[in-house]
């Protein structure tokens, strides 16, 4: 028993010593747990210090330092710029370039930014071709901006760049501008107008459009090649890839090609002519579109300042003057709608009337003894118009020209369109009816007539005249489209054809016969008016515009053509000067367009086989004939064949009458005769 007591006393203290090293084990675990938990906490700690000096330094350098750190890198690897899209482009009806943009780099100072102006100027100078007190007084002008100059070239552009680089100039730097350019010179430069050096539309197209095709102004980045200061490819790609959302085309409906036929026609003229200046407008008088607007003198747009501002003017839209005869054309619209005359009906042609004084001449001063109303649109008689134009009245002699678009702007798209000049029929005398049915006390301008014309060439419809096509998005797509546009019906259609034969007659066989072209039927009317004085009232003596309006082909009119040639040199009349331009610009045209000649002048038109008498006028206003030397039954029967009544005193032969001769009476007026025995 003694055996087995000393064994169970063993495993007792074995079991007990175990347990003791277990808890020196774990004891000595949980120191070592809390040495690498110190360790962990002096880490934490470590870490987040670290973090709290990043975060403020992080602060202070983008906070504190942040611009000056940037311009560092702005000189050192590139440069932050302000870039444009470019212009949009303007283009012919048929896609030819009339005006593009080209980008180029512009040199900016902020003298404000300057520490040596002196040394910045002579190392600046030969960089750029500039004096040194060129730019000196750039950087006098003070404030943060201020162009150096305009369109650097590539080299210049580097060489500038290497300078900033090289020496810190954080006051340069470059901005994009579109350069205006015009391929085609002087073709359509009233047209299109020009762009200042601030890509700012200053005339024509370009200044109606300016907000709208005027490029958009992003800043970028651009990245710059070390050794050259040259941007690095990736810069050059992100900088043509910007186009903005502007860059908008602008279609015209010019033809470029009909265009340059027509200037071509107004420079043979002014070296046929000499004018002070000369101007012509093509229109399709079926649509409004203008197909050529041209006046003479003009302008290079790509070098504008080096002509006159005077020189500028699109005369087209912006002249005013008195139509002449060619306004005769609406004066016979009005009357032949209002029933007033009838082609047949037939004058007596003293050669001139007196109507209020004032003394109205046929263009040659002579008479034309009995004629029609045919033959008093033929021949331009002003004594037969003016009688027309007392029966219309004041007050539908004025509503007819406003129907017809005179008065007041057509609306076309370009700038410093004027309205013309119309009487108030409140205020208008006789004299003042007479001489406005002759075409004149009264302004127009020529896209005013050629509009006009438009409308009898277009069956009596007026069209608003228009020369911007469409205008299209940068990616080609539809922004906006000009549809033809109609206005009013200005006469009868019957009327309208009526009329159309009568124009015809003036070129056939009138005083248009220079505008003829062998083969095709034209219609139109030819003018030449005196010239206003700009001091003061009257005219200026010797001084006329010679003018002629029409179109064709008649039996489908496809061109209304208007020539005016202002203040010529040695012979005036429209039918000798403007009548041959337009034959000329006609010619061209029409063969252009292959528009086949009619094989008969007179093809369309029914035969007339039965001859009619000229019927008799009756017409509120008439011209008193003379009467002197004659007796009493001649006398009475001269004055009852005009439409007046007689009053007689005395025996024998007259030797006075109460009414001048040739003054312009109301029909039914009496004539007071004095009568005395003829002498031995």
């Amino acid at each position: 028993m003694a055996f087995v007591r000393g064994n169970l006393a063993d495993e007792e203290g074995d079991s007990e010593r175990d347990a003791a090293a277990r808890q020196r084990r774990i004891a000595a675990a949980r120191r070592e747990q809390g040495k690498i938990n110190g360790h962990l906490r002096w880490a934490f700690l470590a870490m987040m210090a670290a973090f709290l000096v990043l975060t403020v330094r992080y602060g202070w350098l983008q906070l504190v330092r942040g611009d000056d750190l940037a311009a560092r890198v702005h000189h050192e690897s590139g440069e932050a710029e302000v870039v444009q899209s470019p212009r949009g482009a303007i283009l012919d009806r048929n896609g030819k370039e009339m005006a593009v943009s080209l980008m180029m780099k512009s040199l900016f100072i902020d003298p404000n930014n300057v520490d040596d102006a002196a040394d910045v100027a002579k190392k600046l100078s030969p960089l750029v071709g500039l004096s040194e007190q060129e730019i000196l007084r750039d950087i006098a002008q003070g404030g943060g901006f201020v162009w150096v100059k305009h369109f650097l070239t590539t080299d210049e552009t580097a060489a500038v760049r290497r300078l900033i680089r090289e020496e810190g100039y954080n006051c340069l730097g470059f901005q994009d501008e579109p350069r205006r350019f015009y391929p085609n010179d002087e073709l359509a430069a009233h047209i299109l107008g020009f762009v200042g050096t601030d890509d700012i539309g200053l005339d024509g197209i370009e200044q109606a459009y300016d907000k709208l095709i005027k490029g958009e102004k992003v800043e970028t980045y651009v990245q710059l090649d070390n050794a050259n200061s040259r941007p690095i490819l990736d810069s050059i790609f992100a900088r043509h890839q910007y186009e903005g959302d502007q860059c908008k085309t602008i279609e015209l409906t010019i033809d470029a090609t009909m265009q340059f036929m027509v200037e071509e026609a107004l420079n043979a003229a002014v070296a046929d002519t000499n004018p002070q200046a000369v101007t012509a407008i093509v229109m399709d008088p079926k649509t409004g579109e203008v197909l050529a607007m041209a006046s003479r003198p003009t302008y290079n747009p790509n070098r504008f300042g080096d002509y006159p501002a005077e020189v500028w003017k699109n005369r087209a839209v912006s002249a005013i003057y008195e139509p002449g005869s060619t306004f005769k054309s609406i004066v016979a619209a009005a009357a032949l709608q209002e029933e007033v005359v009838a082609p047949n009906d037939w004058f007596h042609d003293p050669g001139f009337v007196v109507v209020s004084e004032r003394r109205i001449q046929n263009w040659n001063g002579e008479s034309f003894g009995t004629v029609t109303f045919t033959d008093v649109v033929k021949y331009s008689l002003n004594t037969g118009f003016a009688l027309v134009g007392l029966d219309l009245g004041a007050e539908r002699l004025t509503e007819y020209a406003k129907r017809f678009g005179f008065g007041e702007p057509t609306g076309i798209e370009l700038p410093a369109e004027e309205g013309g000049i119309l009487f108030d029929p409140e205020d208008m005398r006789d004299s003042d009816i007479a001489t406005m049915s002759i075409g004149q006390s009264i302004a127009v301008t020529p896209l005013q007539l050629v509009t006009a014309m438009s409308a009898i060439a277009n069956d009596g419809i007026l069209m608003k005249p228009h020369i911007v096509k469409s205008i299209r998005n940068a990616d080609g797509s539809i922004y906006e489209e000009t549809r033809p546009e109609e206005v009013r019906r200005v006469i009868e259609s019957v009327t309208d054809k009526t009329l159309t034969g009568l124009l015809e007659q003036v070129v056939a066989a009138g005083g248009g016969e220079k505008a003829q072209v062998a083969g095709y039927r034209i219609a139109g009317k030819t003018g030449t008016a005196e010239k206003i004085n700009p001091n003061g009232g009257g005219y200026m003596a010797g001084r006329y515009i010679a003018s002629f309006c029409g179109f064709a082909p008649v039996e489908d009119p496809r061109l209304t053509l208007l020539v005016v040639i202002d203040d010529p040199s040695g012979i005036y009349y429209g039918g000798q000067i403007a009548a041959p331009v337009a034959s000329r610009i006609f010619s061209q045209l029409l063969r252009y367009l292959h528009i086949e000649p009619s094989s008969d002048p007179f093809v369309g038109q029914k035969p007339d086989t039965t001859k009619t008498a000229p019927s008799e006028r009756t017409g509120h206003r008439v011209a008193v004939p003379s009467v002197i030397g004659l007796d009493a039954a001649e006398a009475t029967l001269r004055l009852q064949e005009a439409g007046l009544r007689i009053e007689s005193s005395g025996r024998g032969v007259a030797v006075g009458q109460s009414w001048a001769e040739n003054t312009v009476v109301p029909r039914g007026t009496t004539v007071v005769v004095q009568f005395a025995p003829p002498p031995p």
